[in-house]
């Protein structure tokens, strides 16, 4: 229930905001606006205002199917327009009226993301500190000489000014926008034990991996920020809570290893099946427990499963335990700065992405359709009001991009062809426009196909 209750609350928030641009800019041109709806198909309930701006007498509609909206302006091509009204048709306003009314809309958006993304910043949350895991095994990260505890204090791009790294989450968005442009960059370090620094460049041209990928992260390396090598939860009869092992027991070393951290321990865990450890069927582990003096040496025998077609070994507990925090919070003008710049910035990936797909260098499962925006909306507001408000931002500007792409039926549709009549100054002709209209709205019908496909295969995958 919370998740369909979340996906309506969203798409109800965004679709009103996108149609109320629209509606706010045409009335503010002189625009008579017929019709104000949210949401297709039959209407479920509808009401005028009871003092009507001059010139409007707009009927608001709610429509039976909440996938989107519209605002029904006064238009000479739809009908015959009496003559004391066609001052007030949308089709007899100067250009720059109607590219205002088109581009209000995605804009609007737009704008609620910068909104939600400041307030977030001025709020402040707590994040994960940039101490990171220790690197997977022959990755980019581990080749550079990064090293579990390691902390990123600075993160450089030679030509611009060097970037303080506020939390890992801040690290990891970084590293994300650099990989897009490639080339080489320089993490300043400072070791747990140490309190000197030192540079680490890590070379993304060496990376084979499309950057939006999830593999790219692999190659990477960097296996999330760093947590003691504890034990959580324990399952009952399971094979950690047989050896003897305990909830909040720290593993020191196995088998004479040092365990670094509790990245390390998931590793050690699950190639404990494999070469010499599994032919002695057990483990010895020193673990350091609360309350008691010195180190106790336990057997641990891993047990085997076989996961994605590789066979691993378990212990039947949960490791690690949560990572070290950072509060991040930004004053007014940090806020502004940061959420116009974090809008910008997803509003370039998307469109990158999105050209990547057309070019056959991105996957097209990035694709979402309405069951994985419904799935996350549920996800995001099971963890908070903050997760809930960075994921209305994420999908307020995916609105607001699409919106723009220059496809007939689309906003940006729209603003193509008065780009055109600004170069030439001629309208479109009618059999153009109802040609491209057409060829749109194939185009949108397989989008939206292909997305729900994409939906469809995530949730038999899962299941």
């Amino acid at each position: 229930m919370l998740t369909l209750l979340a996906f309506l609350f969203t798409l109800g928030v965004l679709i009103t905001l996108h149609e109320y641009g629209h509606y706010r800019v045409a009335v503010a041109c002189g625009v008579k606006v017929l019709r104000f709806s949210i949401g297709f198909g039959r209407p479920i309930f509808s009401w005028r205002a009871a003092q009507p701006r001059a010139g409007q007498d707009t009927e608001f509609v709610i429509g039976l199917i909440p996938l989107g909206g519209y605002v029904q302006m006064l238009d000479e091509s739809d009908g015959e327009v009496a003559a004391a009204d066609l001052p007030a048709a949308f089709n007899r306003q100067p250009l720059r009226s109607r590219i205002a009314i088109v581009a209000a809309g995605p804009l609007a958006n737009l704008l609620l993301a910068i909104v939600l993304l400041s307030g977030l910043a001025w709020w402040g949350q707590w994040e994960n500190k940039a101490v990171l895991a220790m690197p997977a095994a022959d990755s980019l990260a581990q080749r550079a000489g990064l090293q579990s505890g390691d902390q990123v204090l600075r993160a450089i791009r030679e030509g611009h000014d060097p970037k303080e790294v506020v939390s890992y989450e801040d690290l990891r968005w970084w590293l994300l926008q650099q990989g897009q442009e490639g080339g080489q960059i320089t993490l300043e370090v400072s070791a747990r034990s140490d309190q000197e620094t030192r540079d680490v460049t890590l070379d993304f041209s060496q990376m084979t991996q499309p950057v939006d990928e999830p593999a790219w992260w692999r190659e990477l390396g960097l296996q999330g920020p760093w947590t003691a090598p504890v034990l959580g939860e324990l399952v009952a009869g399971g094979v950690a809570q047989q050896a003897g092992l305990r909830r909040g027991d720290q593993v020191l070393k196995i088998q004479g290893r040092t365990v670094q951290d509790a990245q390390h321990l998931r590793a050690l865990i699950r190639q404990s099946v494999q070469g010499e450890a599994s032919a002695t069927g057990h483990q010895v582990w020193e673990v350091s427990r609360r309350g008691q003096f010195g180190v106790l040496l336990i057997e641990v025998q891993p047990r085997r499963v076989q996961v994605e077609g590789q066979v691993i070994g378990r212990v039947d507990a949960m490791i690690g335990e949560a990572p070290a925090k950072v509060w991040v919070q930004q004053d007014f003008v940090g806020g502004w700065v940061k959420g116009a710049q974090r809008t910008w910035e997803l509003s370039w990936l998307t469109l990158r992405t999105l050209g990547k797909m057309l070019i056959g260098e991105a996957s097209l499962r990035h694709l979402s359709g309405p069951l994985t925006m419904a799935e996350y909306a549920g996800k995001s507001a099971q963890l908070g009001l903050a997760a809930f408000l960075n994921y209305l931002a994420l999908v307020s500007i995916s609105l607001g991009v699409l919106n723009l792409l220059p496809v007939p039926v689309l906003d940006g549709g729209h603003l193509m062809y008065y780009l055109w009549e600004g170069l030439t100054r001629k309208r479109p002709s009618l059999a153009w426009t109802v040609g491209l209209q057409r060829l749109g709205t194939a185009f949108v019908l397989l989008l939206m196909a292909l997305a729900l496909r994409n939906d469809l295969l995530r949730w038999l995958e899962g299941g």
